[in-house]
């Protein structure tokens, strides 16, 4: 995980510079992705700043999600079943693992991801512009359930 102030930061100043309003409600949603490394959904950020801005609309999470992701500063991971997640920390195609159970999200760091994209690159001809690497399992938590 990058360091979240630092994310934080970064997100602001694109903001900033595409000359977007700093309001409360955005700086919080943005400090939420900024933190988060469970890669939440937009109900549950919703959820969580609705104590503090009970008359935010859910349309207003969603509204500022995707523009934060208009200016490359969140990754939306889609679901076949409609459920995105996002991911403000690391906002670049990155590897997940995911579990099948209870749809949590893990971020392995594998240094050999990016000889990867040159292979496939290389076999195929493509110029790589972007890549979604997921992996499913079950993990350690709900294995431990079962038992």
């Amino acid at each position: 995980m990058t360091d979240p102030q630092k994310r934080f930061d970064a997100i602001v100043k694109a903001l900033k510079e595409n000359n977007q309003r700093l309001t409360p409600q955005r700086l919080a949603i943005v400090r939420i992705l900024a933190h988060s490394d469970g890669h939440p959904n937009v109900e549950e950020i919703y959820e969580a700043l609705r104590g503090d801005f009970p008359t935010m609309s859910l349309a207003t999470v969603y509204r500022n999600v995707i523009l934060l992701k208009s200016l490359g500063e969140v990754l939306e991971l889609g679901f076949p079943d409609g459920g995105n997640r996002y991911d403000g920390n690391k906002p670049y195609p990155h590897p997940h693992v995911i579990c099948v159970r209870c749809k949590k999200i893990i971020d392995p760091d594998l240094a050999t991801l990016k000889d990867m994209t040159t292979e496939v690159a290389e076999e195929t001809g493509f110029r790589i512009l972007t890549h979604r690497l997921d992996f499913f399992g079950i993990c350690l938590e709900c294995m431990e359930k079962e038992r």
